[in-house]
């Protein structure tokens, strides 16, 4: 399509729960950026729990399409699950300590009481498969074992069915960074230490203090009173021992080792016409020999393309093109970043002739993919709570340095980033507000009357 802009986004894909009670989405609207369906009062009430809706079709790998009332049907009963799941925070005792675990065994007394035939219950246990990867790609974890479930239900979900920007995530940024003066924001500026509690100086300059100073890659240096440090938690996970000088305190280095980070990854295909109706909205892949209740193949090499949960249609196409846009998590997502463009394209072709039953398929004219877990300054997508860590990590991440509050220089390390916000980690919104929330920590400082 010649007229198509060919957008697609590499990182956050929509405003989660876009209602008035998202920040994100407030601005959006304040800034005119969204299109007509995300204005109506009826999507923003919707409760779509952080989902996206039910799949469209869904093909099964022995290429036929499931009965939408076998995937529904299996759709509802993991929802029920998964809101089940979300009811242990605070409980003492609990028989699993991961979400995984518990909805493996609710699965294991369910499927076979529901008193189906051996072959309902087969494919059953192949869609909650399905299922499970998903929720992988949502809570961004390879695995749902590796998610505690004591914690689970502290996430919040926003009202709203799920909304893009029409011209793009980076349109919000770019109208917020428009309001301040050119210069004030510096890219491809790569920070190589941050070192605090010191006492620098500016050249020439002996009568002013400063007590951290930020040294670039380049060799540039800044001074200043106070920071906020809004790196992944990927990229402190492997970098923190020598990326802050002195180190972190010891509470703040295990906060990061115990929380979770993981990696959920896009494969974009650009098809020359579609093979799927103009209404289909998200196609599921199912593969039908699988089953939550066995171990999973670790052999990455066989079956990476396995963790895949089907593809997401670009609407519209006259802006996007035929494209789809597939999700993929975990190890198996880490792995398709080390192959390449070309061993991407064909296994995404061979899959999608497997799924269809149509072995003369056109393949795609071009694949995109992220590589969130190979990028240096991320090193993965975004957070969850742990199995061993708890909501109290994630407060700990987020407590500004030094710890003690009569300091007589405060302030000078904040902390900012969705792995820093309790509630609404893993998503934009979550990073906006603690972004806020430290502005407003050095707002108060500034106010706050100085010694008589």
């Amino acid at each position: 399509l010649p007229a198509a802009s060919g957008l697609a986004e590499m990182g956050a894909h929509w405003i989660h729960g876009p209602s008035p009670g998202n920040p994100v989405f407030r601005l959006a609207t304040r800034y005119g950026l969204l299109g007509p369906e995300a204005a109506r009062e009826e999507n923003q009430r919707a409760e779509a729990g952080g989902h996206p809706p039910l799949p469209s079709i869904t093909y099964g790998s022995s290429g036929r399409v499931l009965s939408p009332q076998a995937v529904s049907e299996a759709h509802e009963l993991f929802d029920t699950l998964l809101a089940s799941a979300r009811t242990f925070q605070g409980a003492e005792e609990s028989l699993a300590h991961s979400v995984g675990q518990y909805l493996r065994a609710e699965i294991a007394q369910r499927v076979p009481a529901s008193g189906a035939g051996e072959d309902a219950q087969r494919l059953q246990l192949a869609i909650l498969a399905a299922c499970l990867k998903l929720e992988c790609c949502i809570s961004g974890t390879h695995s749902m074992d590796l998610v505690a479930l004591e914690p689970f239900g502290e996430y919040v979900s926003l009202p709203g069915l799920d909304c893009t920007f029409p011209g793009g995530y980076s349109s919000l940024p770019d109208h917020m960074l428009s309001a301040l003066p050119d210069g004030t924001v510096l890219l491809n500026k790569a920070v190589r230490t941050i070192r605090w509690r010191g006492s620098f100086h500016e050249e020439g300059d002996e009568a002013r203090d400063f007590p951290v100073r930020v040294e670039c890659e380049d060799g540039d240096a800044f001074l200043a009173d106070h920071i906020i440090v809004t790196v992944p938690l990927g990229f402190l996970k492997e970098r923190h021992q020598d990326f802050f000088q002195p180190p972190l305190p010891e509470r703040k280095a295990e906060a990061i080792r115990r929380l979770g980070f993981g990696t959920n990854n896009k494969i974009f295909l650009e098809f020359e016409r579609p093979f799927w109706e103009p209404q289909q909205q998200f196609l599921e892949v199912v593969w039908e020999d699988e089953s939550p209740l066995e171990e999973p193949s670790t052999d990455l090499e066989a079956n990476w393309f396995k963790k895949l949960i089907g593809f997401v249609v670009l609407q519209p196409p006259e802006q996007h093109g035929h494209v789809l846009c597939g999700f993929i998590a975990g190890k198996e997502s880490e792995y398709m970043e080390t192959l390449s463009d070309a061993e991407v394209l064909g296994t995404m072709t061979r899959v999608l002739r497997m799924l269809t039953g149509n072995q003369r398929l056109p393949a795609p004219r071009s694949v995109l993919r992220s590589r969130w877990h190979s990028a240096p300054y991320t090193r993965g997508s975004y957070s969850y709570v742990a199995i061993g860590s708890s909501g109290d990590d994630i407060d700990v991440l987020a407590q500004p340095l030094p710890e003690d509050p009569e300091d007589p220089r405060p302030l000078q390390l904040l902390f900012a980033g969705e792995a820093t916000h309790r509630t609404f980690y893993s998503t934009t919104h979550g990073a906006l507000l603690s972004g806020w929330r430290e502005a407003e920590r050095l707002n108060q400082l500034f106010e706050a009357p100085g010694p008589a």
